[in-house]
């Protein structure tokens, strides 16, 4: 059985990765504001490090919002049926984002390995630490499918989104 201290390590390593990409986004963009404002124009690895920063977002955030729901989701027939085929649908589903997932992972590791051969242009970046993002992206939201899936068979879950107001004191 999943730890709990295990399930809220997984939570705390994602919204670490998204909260320092989002970091690096803002301190990225506030140097292009300030440089187009006070001189005549930004550098040009800004523009590169925030799409970079970006991708990392994404990738890090993407089970933080499978988790609670804010990916896309619709569920207005579910809501209309009974709680335990709602559990199933939900079990179903997040079986089929882990499987649809586990899938993709093997072409993205190969799309990861391309970006050996590759820099960026503007920070001479490697490319497969950029192309890792698609990588990351599918193992985390694959994880956070199967953690929802463990977690409705342990009956701790009904396999709706989880209420992360009660995460923070």
């Amino acid at each position: 059985m999943l730890s709990a201290r295990l399930y809220a390590s997984i939570i705390a390593l994602c919204r670490i990765g998204t909260g320092a990409a989002f970091g690096i986004l803002i301190g990225t963009v506030l140097i292009q504001v300030v440089s187009r404002t006070f001189l005549t124009s930004s550098p040009v690895w800004t523009e590169e490090l925030t799409r970079h920063a970006l991708l990392f977002l994404a990738a890090f955030g993407v089970g933080l919002s499978f988790r609670n729901g804010e990916l896309v989701n619709v569920d207005i027939v579910c809501e209309m049926l009974p709680l335990r085929i709602q559990r199933a649908l939900m079990f179903i589903s997040a079986g089929l984002t882990a499987a649809f997932c586990l899938i993709l992972l093997s072409p993205a590791w190969m799309f990861v390995s391309i970006g050996v051969l590759q820099t960026s242009p503007a920070l001479g970046v490697r490319m497969d630490f950029i192309h890792a993002t698609v990588f990351i992206l599918l193992a985390v939201l694959g994880l956070f499918a199967v953690l929802r899936m463990i977690r409705v068979i342990a009956g701790a879950s009904d396999g709706k989104a989880e209420d992360t107001t009660k995460d923070f004191p």
